[in-house]
């Protein structure tokens, strides 16, 4: 007699780029790489961890923006936004999902009932930013709508695009959701890197903005989020901030708060805050000076191709360019394992291995240089 289970239906969901790790733990080989999301850490975080746990304060300091609430778990502050607008901001089902990658935005967002339509502003073909896609997506936006906009400082408008997309978001009723993954990992300053956030706040914008502090801290196990809301006044903040103290509550009783430790013991000491943002700077120009080289390697080795995108993208991680069948070589026969939209993470290219990497991408390019989704050969690098 067949048993009867409430699970019966429950298919099995489309493998995450999560999987990848797991091949890369599973695969034997001494030599294997894995190039995506995880980095160096900082050094200043081995300072920070000698410390005495006992002396670390609870929470995070306020630091210049309105109102901010802590949230010690990995995309947690994003998903606590999420549950704010299902609730109070109940006219605006349908969101606009833009990034130059693809996010687990979406997925947050449809898991809560939402309409969820998403584009990349990245365009493989020219292997660039098109800042264009995204004002042509806002002007179609209906009114009322969630506008999710992720690494927004890969938008690159001109302040003319920034003063038509401001004014269509304003005409339009939409709410910008915002998210920064890695403040301080893109030009090396942290003021710079948020610069466009500071001109919505002084146009008079209400919004939310969620921020990972795992990378920008290098603590990935421990991570930790904020997640900022700038509203018209104070007492709408506190309407607000309370709200998200019960979701909170109700999502993460008591979450682990190793991370928080960690970063306000940075935060509250002037010398660590300091060593701390000279290692941003620091990490930034190796990372830039790491992608020069990779260039430079690719181009004397003569692989087919244009390789000037890669130079020109900001921040730690930036794509490649390669197609499929080039990420499958290298994943399957070189054992470098990385995203199959071949964006990777430069700090784990060091001295040591980036003979073999560059080698190893001129070998999966030459062996796919006849089929129809090569490189583009217009630009030289």
């Amino acid at each position: 007699m067949p048993t009867f289970s409430v699970f019966m239906d429950v298919p099995l969901a489309h493998k995450l780029e999560g999987s990848l790790l797991k091949t890369y733990k599973q695969d034997d080989c001494p030599n294997k790489m894995f190039l995506a999301y995880r980095g160096r850490c900082l050094a200043v975080l081995k300072m920070v961890l000698q410390i005495e746990p006992s002396n670390m304060q609870l929470g995070l300091p306020a630091v210049k923006v309105r109102l901010h609430l802590p949230i010690t778990l990995i995309f947690g502050a994003f998903q606590l936004g999420v549950q704010f607008l299902r609730a109070w901001h109940k006219d605006a089902r349908i969101v606009y999902i833009i990034s130059s990658q693809k996010e687990l935005h979406g997925l947050v967002f449809q898991d809560m009932g939402f309409t969820v339509c998403e584009y990349s502003i990245w365009d493989p073909k020219k292997l660039c930013v098109d800042p264009d896609i995204l004002l042509n997506v806002v002007e179609q936006i209906p009114h009322g709508c969630v506008l999710v906009i992720g690494n927004i400082i890969d938008c690159k408008l001109t302040p003319t695009g920034w003063a038509k997309l401001m004014s269509m978001i304003k005409s339009k009723q939409i709410f910008p959701f915002f998210d920064i993954p890695c403040q301080g990992l893109y030009t090396g300053d942290l003021e710079e890197d948020t610069r466009i956030l500071q001109y919505f706040v002084s146009q008079g914008f209400e919004f939310f903005c969620s921020q990972s502090l795992s990378k920008n801290f290098g603590i990935y196990d421990e991570g930790v989020g904020i997640l900022v809301v700038v509203a018209v006044n104070n007492q709408q903040l506190l309407g607000v901030l309370s709200q998200l103290k019960g979701l909170a509550e109700a999502l993460w009783l008591n979450p682990p708060n190793t991370g928080a430790r960690i970063i306000t013991s940075i935060l509250c000491n002037p010398a660590l805050l300091a060593e701390w943002k000279q290692s941003l700077k620091e990490v930034v120009e190796n990372i830039m000076l790491t992608k020069e080289k990779v260039k430079e390697k690719l181009r004397l080795l003569g692989t087919p191709g244009s390789w000037g995108h890669i130079t020109e993208q900001s921040g730690t991680h930036g794509y490649l360019g390669l197609n499929s069948q080039q990420v499958e070589y290298l994943v399957r026969k070189k054992h470098i394992y990385i995203p199959k939209n071949s964006q990777i993470n430069f700090s784990c290219i060091n001295a040591n291995n980036i003979n073999y990497i560059t080698e190893a991408i001129n070998e999966a390019v030459l062996l796919s240089e006849g089929s129809e989704i090569c490189l583009p050969k217009g630009k030289k690098p």
